[in-house]
């Protein structure tokens, strides 16, 4: 699960803007002081961005329609609310195409969302599906990228995406199909490229795991101190590698672990802390090449994509109590 936290930095009014001549693309405009009229409404509770009466009716009491706290309205309601709700903001805001220092549109964080039907509603009040925003994407680029390819129709002279991106998403769309659903909020994770489970088992010097005591903690993990199971963990050999699972903690990416399956090769790291979000990590030949690493959140004009793996039945295993040698805050 991602972490959840109101964005930084200069983003919206919160009310009285301050017209100013802004860049291509940008809505020329500066936040100022004051209320902006959204006072009791949340960042992620749907039933405040489904109503479009109860929104229609904030707005005709001077609730400003371009910003709320940190953030622009029709951000928020692109990701959290009704197609309706959205349709009735982006007919009142000056730019629908505003966007915010991270470079995104409320057009992108519909389709980035997968809210299709607020992606319509937009382009329909004038938002640009085609326009290039972060990393050089647009969001019609990403549209067919995701779940919704033909979205928006492809213009002239627009490509689309390349052999190599295509087949990326195809293939990151049957993961996550793969994947299914689960509850994965304080999991962690080592998806380690090259190697099978038997390798992996032999470079942690692990041995089998007491299936009796280890079924008692899968029962109830968090029962449990930390101290008692931190060494436990399963083992899967997968397409392409392994993948070393903890549904409980975050040993699969210490540095005790993640350096030692990733000698010759590359692992990279997850652990879904619930309480600061989801931390990534890649370490690459025994050396830690990347640290405190932000997957599932948004897009980086200067990421690159990495490949995971699906789990299926795995080996859980016991490594020596002195391998790890150091752990998540």
């Amino acid at each position: 699960m991602t972490g959840e936290m109101e964005p930084t930095g200069l983003v919206g009014p919160a009310a009285g803007w301050n017209r100013s001549s802004g860049k291509s693309g940008e809505s020329g405009l500066s936040r100022s002081s004051g209320s902006s009229g959204w006072k009791g409404l949340t960042w992620r509770d749907g039933r405040d961005w489904q109503d479009v009466e109860a929104i229609r009716r904030i707005l005709d009491q001077g609730a400003d329609p371009h910003g709320w706290g940190s953030g622009y309205v029709l951000h928020r309601a692109a990701t959290y609310g009704s197609p309706k709700v959205v349709a009735e903001l982006a007919h009142r805001v000056s730019d629908v195409d505003a966007r915010e220092p991270d470079g995104s549109t409320a057009l992108w964080q519909a389709v980035m969302n997968r809210r299709p039907d607020n992606a319509r509603a937009l382009v329909a009040a004038g938002a640009d599906p085609w326009r290039p925003l972060i990393g050089g994407w647009s969001p019609g680029r990403l549209a067919l990228a995701g779940p919704t390819p033909d979205l928006f129709p492809l213009p002239e002279g627009e490509l689309g995406l390349t052999e190599r991106e295509r087949a990326a998403a195809e293939e990151g769309n049957r993961l996550v199909k793969a994947l299914g659903t689960f509850h994965e909020e304080g999991i962690g994770l080592a998806c380690v490229a090259g190697i099978d489970a038997e390798e992996a088992i032999r470079r942690l010097e692990a041995t089998p795991a007491d299936a009796e005591f280890l079924a008692e903690v899968m029962e109830s993990p968090y029962d449990y101190d930390l101290d008692e199971t931190l060494n436990f963990v399963g083992v899967t050999t997968v397409p392409g590698g392994c993948v070393v699972t903890q549904p409980w903690g975050y040993a699969p990416s210490m540095p005790g672990i993640h350096t030692r399956v990733s000698r010759g090769t590359v692992s990279y790291g997850l652990y879904a802390n619930p309480k600061s979000g989801n931390q990534g990590s890649i370490t690459r030949d025994g050396a830690i090449e990347g640290w405190d690493l932000h997957p599932a959140g948004g897009p980086d004009a200067d990421s690159t994509p990495r490949r995971s793996w699906p789990t299926t039945s795995s080996t859980p295993v016991r490594w020596p109590t002195a391998a790890p040698t150091s752990a998540y805050a």
